[in-house]
């Protein structure tokens, strides 16, 4: 399955580790464009110009782990597209040409069902999504939530708990499922 992943799923940082270590497992195949990833690079801005460029050297490093990742179109292309949002007609586009399966976002009203579906998307939350992923393949998946946890614990000045770490993350079902 191919997925394109908006960048409101890139950042924050624990729902991308999560959603790509998973990728990483080889349960889905990312995709996201050059465009999409300058959204990423530029939403950390507002923590400080050194956060911009952490973020611009983790994309470095996420084109280099996925090279098939990334989606190149010309942008006339966006012209025969249409969403409620047009500054979401990019990630569409990108999903289309990438031949993707579905586009994992978090903004539902930005995507809605019916156009998608003209297109043969899907729309997924990443809650959803890593639920589902979670049935799957939940030692996989599990590996991937505890490696996330113990990087969050290194780094954090405060212990966390998976369920806690998660719901921060906006994965709430996916963090209840986890510790089930």
């Amino acid at each position: 399955m191919r997925v394109m992943i908006d960048a409101c799923v890139l950042y924050p940082t624990v729902m991308r580790e999560v959603v790509l270590g998973c990728a990483a497992q080889g349960l889905f195949e990312p995709r996201w464009s050059p465009r999409i990833l300058e959204e990423w690079a530029r939403a950390t801005i507002k923590l400080g110009p050194e956060q911009e460029v952490w973020a611009r050297g983790e994309i470095a490093t996420l084109n280099a782990k996925f090279p098939k990742a990334s989606v190149s179109y010309d942008a006339a292309i966006e012209a025969r597209f249409w969403l409620p949002d047009p500054g979401d007609i990019h990630v569409l586009t990108a999903a289309v040409v990438g031949s993707c399966d579905a586009i994992l976002t978090m903004n539902a009203k930005d995507f809605p069902g019916n156009i998608l579906a003209e297109e043969d998307l899907t729309r997924r939350d990443p809650d959803g999504f890593m639920r589902q992923m979670f049935e799957i393949a939940p030692d996989k998946v599990r590996n991937v939530a505890d490696g996330v946890l113990a990087e969050a614990n290194r780094l954090s000045d405060r212990p966390w708990e998976m369920r806690a770490l998660m719901k921060k993350a906006r994965l709430p079902r996916f963090g209840k499922a986890l510790v089930a």
